[in-house]
This record gives structure tokens, sequence and C-alpha cells, in this order.
């Protein structure tokens, strides 16, 4: 009877370990999914696992949009919570279907806090292109006419040295005239 038992053990462990797995290679599980017909819109409470702390909103917004394929939709990140202890991450996102009814229903603080994140997103963007076309130019300027640039930047302190020789001649100049002051009172 006990060798019995000990094989029905060794199963059940043996058929948990491949649940468990899969539950690990899911990032996204759907807790509640509500159609809330009286509002026109979708309601989806999902958990997050491993992401909790490092998930933005419009990160969570764009993962959950792709998992439950929601495109031309309009997905708001409501609440986002972080459980203590643990990495995980519950989110509430509504899901509605034009904008004009999501602007009257949900509270217009969200929106200016989404738009000034896309804002500063756009701007981070913008600057790292930027800085890209900038080294990219210095990288073809010192291929093609870094020779010239060269020649060029020895002029300028070649005048320097000169401008600098002729003031330190020029205090010295001074000096000498103010020891010879001071030696005749």
């Amino acid at each position: 009877m006990r060798i019995y038992t000990h094989i029905v053990k060794s199963i059940k462990v043996y058929i948990t370990i491949p649940r468990i797995v899969l539950y690990a290679m899911s990032i996204i599980e759907s807790v509640h999914d509500i159609d809330n017909t009286f509002l026109s819109r979708r309601e989806i409470t999902c958990n997050f696992t491993g992401l909790g702390g490092k998930l933005k909103k419009l990160e969570a917004a764009d993962m959950v949009t792709k998992e439950f394929k929601l495109d031309g939709k309009i997905v708001i990140p409501i609440n986002m919570k972080t459980h203590v202890g643990k990495p995980l991450m519950t989110g509430t996102f509504y899901i509605y279907d034009n904008e004009e009814l999501a602007k009257q229903q949900v509270n217009p603080t969200i929106f200016s806090r989404l738009e000034k994140i896309k804002k500063k997103q756009k701007e981070e963007e913008e600057a790292a292109a930027a800085a890209t076309t900038e080294t990219e130019s210095k990288q073809e300027d010192n291929t093609k006419g870094g020779d010239d640039k060269d020649k060029e930047g020895d002029k300028t302190k070649s005048k320097d040295v000169k401008d600098n020789d002729a003031g330190a001649e020029k205090e010295t100049a001074s000096t000498n005239n103010d020891k010879e002051g001071e030696s005749k009172t």
C-alpha cells in the first residue's frame, strides 16, 4: 500500500512541474476580463510576473495590446500596483473602441499624464536621433576632411601662441618699469 502512495505522489509532482514551467513562460496572466456593455468598454485586469517595479504604464498597455490582439482600439492603463515582496505587478486597463467615448468617461488627468509621458518619449527619441546624426557627421568629417581642419587648427594655435608671447612681453616690460619706479623712490 505504501508503495502505491509514493507512486501517486511522484506522478502528481511530475504532472505539476510542466504546469509551473508553462506558467513561468507567460508574462501576462489575465485575472479578470469583463465586457462592460453599460459603459461600452472592456475592462481587463492582468498580472505581470517578474516585472514588479520595472514596467511602465505605456509599456504595459503595449503588451496588453499585443497579447489580446487589440489593434485599432484605445487601451488606457488605469491602475498599476506592485505586490510587496513579490516580483508581481497587477494592472487594470480599459479598452475603448473610440477616443471620444474614452475622454467622456475617464478622468482627464489620466490623459494629461499619458500625453506628458508620450511627449517626453518623443523628445528623447529626437535627442537620440540628433546625437546619432552628429556623431555620424563628425565621423564623416574626420575621414574626409580631417587633414584640412588640423591645418586650420594649427594656424589658430600659432596665432594664439604669438598673441600670448606678445602679451607676455608687455607684462614683463610693465613689471620691469614698476621695479625701476620702486627702486627710484
